[in-house]
């Protein structure tokens, strides 16, 4: 009876275990996390960032499980940061700020098997991709616009920081500006910060001061935008859409978008397909758009700037065909277009812009 109940209880046993090795196991999600520079907020950089974090997650569901740190300053603390990730079992991560780069590529040396994606910074490793978006695209279709509303001929633009980026989108709204006001120009105030409320704020004010009917701004605060809400004057919009904070002074928005990008990229993670790549996308690959259109914008200008636009996704448009002039008349290109390596090496203002670079 024994040896019965026994065989009994071995066979039970037997039968489970074949059923559990029989069913198919369940895979972990892929943890993928996220370093932002600054409050995700409302509105701006971060925020755009976020609604790609979000997008992406939707799109792979289960598949995948996000965690992300905001307001994190570039340096030390962005290095803590981007290890603790990695310590935590993030495969993936997404570091969203040019200050982030060597961070990045000297965490990345410690964690071989983790994947990096750094935003707007040009250093690669076998395990670090970069992405940036062809903002000075939907800049010079916004300088475009700008020149369609000034009265002032004076636009004010509020810049972070006078590295690269910053300057290739000053330099392509100035030029788009210029396209259809010849002697129309562009003052510049650096806060030397991406994020400051405050000192966007006051520099939006100085600009205004200054006789500009319009301002501008490469900062991650709706500050610019308020200020111009406040002073009765118009505002471009910048990151996202920020006609919340200023319904009649925004007259349109260059817009991010990274949902598609941060999904590609996951599934090619979860595929095993990844590999280190440089991504610079604009309008033709949607990573940027003008939108956000504010009442004083005319159906006929609205059509205007979407040829314009349209133009420069096909490349029959280039923001930045020869000739270029610096705004101390010196040619920097004579024919042709600027190529990538041009645009990453942006060290002036063009004709137009009014000052000089590191001075107000």
């Amino acid at each position: 009876m024994k040896g019965t109940m026994l065989r009994k209880t071995l066979y039970a046993l037997t039968a489970a275990s074949a059923v559990a090795l029989a069913a198919p196991a369940t895979a972990e999600p892929l943890k993928v996390g996220f370093v932002y520079v600054s409050p995700i907020g409302e509105a701006g950089w971060t925020w755009q960032q976020d609604i790609g974090r979000r997008e992406m997650q939707a799109a792979l569901g289960d598949k995948v499980k996000t965690q992300y740190v905001e307001d994190v300053p570039e340096g030390a603390d962005a290095e803590r940061v981007i290890r603790d990730l990695a310590q935590q079992g993030n495969q993936l991560i997404f570091t969203t700020s040019f200050g982030y780069m060597n961070p990045t590529i000297k965490v990345a040396k410690q964690f071989p098997d983790v994947k990096f994606v750094h935003s707007t910074g040009y250093k690669t490793a076998s395990n670090v991709a970069t992405t940036n978006a062809r903002f000075y695209e939907a800049r010079y279709v916004a300088g475009m616009l700008a020149g369609k509303v000034t009265q002032t001929k004076v636009v004010g633009y509020v810049g972070a920081y006078p590295i690269p980026e910053v300057l290739q989108g000053i330099n392509a709204f100035t030029r788009g500006l210029r396209s259809v006001q010849p002697d129309a120009q562009v003052r510049v105030i650096m806060v030397n910060s991406w994020f400051d409320p405050g000192k966007e704020r006051d520099a939006a004010l100085a600009l205004l001061d200054q006789g500009a009917d319009i301002v501008t701004h490469h900062t991650d605060s709706t500050a610019t935008v308020q200020a111009a809400e406040e002073r009765g004057k118009h505002a471009i919009a910048y990151h996202s859409d920020m006609s919340k904070f200023g319904p009649k002074a925004q007259l349109g928005a260059v817009t991010h978008h990274w949902g598609p990008y941060f999904t590609q990229e996951v599934q090619s993670v979860l595929d095993g397909t990844w590999k280190s790549n440089q991504v610079w996308g604009g309008f033709k690959e949607g990573m940027v758009a003008l939108e956000g259109f504010g009442p004083d914008v005319s159906d006929e200008v609205k059509a205007f700037l979407k040829q314009q636009q349209d133009a420069i996704a096909a490349g029959t448009l280039n923001p930045f065909a020869a000739p270029i002039k610096d705004n101390e008349g010196k040619v920097r290109l004579a024919e042709g277009a600027l190529d990538d390596k041009g645009l990453n090496a942006m060290d002036y203002y063009v004709e137009g812009v009014v000052g000089k670079l590191g001075k107000s």
